[in-house]
């Protein structure tokens, strides 16, 4: 039985407040866990309302089969990025409280125009038509329980699909809609060291498939894209492991290089 609109306001109030004061969950109390996608989408939206922030765009996670793996997922998961947890690069980023300590270096993409929802899916033509620039970024994710890897999708989803902090680097003046991004190199290194290395064939076989994967979820549950607004698509270089006092720069070549610091 989905849940009611009571149920999904208590779900949303407490992984706020979990959120807010840096706690964690073993689980959402039964009665207001969600048992479907659906569920834990109008819980991740209440989350926002709780927050009293608005939108600043959505993210992808377990676009990998590894990744997928490790948190018993089918498939990937969108989760909502809240504007007071966005920081141009370069920034600095405490990881107090955090349970992964990790970043990720992303294809981020910002909509020139909306994406509203439809009854026929958005093919991938129609998707990038609508994208105005594409910026290299790191993402630092968090969850809000204590085993991040055993609550299931619709816990995940609800919980934000494990957004923490994101950091958008300036828009690529480079002309990457005739580059392949699928075989794009992108290198990381944590304080000058050598700390990883992918493609974009790690999101999803494509960062463009990533995009009209999220394009085509949000508009099945009913909310689209808004013009303005950024979809980072997921990691493309295994998550890299940070503490305090390191500095991560991730190199996406002729796409240009983003940079976060880590405090305590």
């Amino acid at each position: 039985m989905p849940l009611t609109p009571q149920a999904i306001d208590r779900a949303a109030a407490l992984l706020w407040a979990t959120w807010r004061d840096q706690q964690r969950l073993d689980l959402l109390p039964a009665d207001i866990r969600p048992a479907t996608p659906e569920d834990g989408f109008a819980v991740q939206a209440a989350v926002a309302r709780h927050a009293a922030d608005s939108r600043f765009g959505w993210k992808i996670a377990a676009t990998s089969a590894a990744g997928q793996a490790h948190i018993g997922a089918d498939g990937p998961l969108p989760g909502m990025l809240l504007s007071q947890r966005v920081r141009q690069a370069p920034a600095a980023f405490s990881l107090r409280g955090n349970l992964m300590c990790v970043a990720e270096a992303e294809f981020a993409f910002r909509f020139r125009v909306a994406l509203p929802a439809r009854a026929a899916e958005y093919t991938q033509a129609e998707v990038l038509d609508a994208v105005e620039s594409l910026h290299p970024a790191i993402e630092i994710p968090d969850s809000r329980y204590r085993d991040f890897v055993t609550v299931g999708a619709p816990q995940l989803i609800a919980d934000n699909a494990c957004a923490s902090w994101f950091s958008p680097g300036p828009a690529t003046r480079t002309d990457w809609r005739n580059l392949d991004l699928s075989r794009h190199a992108v290198r990381a290194t944590v304080n000058g060291a050598p700390a990883g290395e992918g493609t974009g064939a790690k999101v999803l076989g494509d960062p463009r498939i990533a995009l009209t994967w999220i394009a085509n979820a949000l508009s099945r549950f009913g909310t689209g894209l808004a013009a303005g607004e950024m979809v980072t698509t997921g990691t493309c270089v295994t998550p890299i492991p940070v503490r305090p006092g390191d500095t991560v720069v991730v190199d996406f070549g002729t796409l240009g290089q983003i940079e976060a610091a880590f405090t305590d």
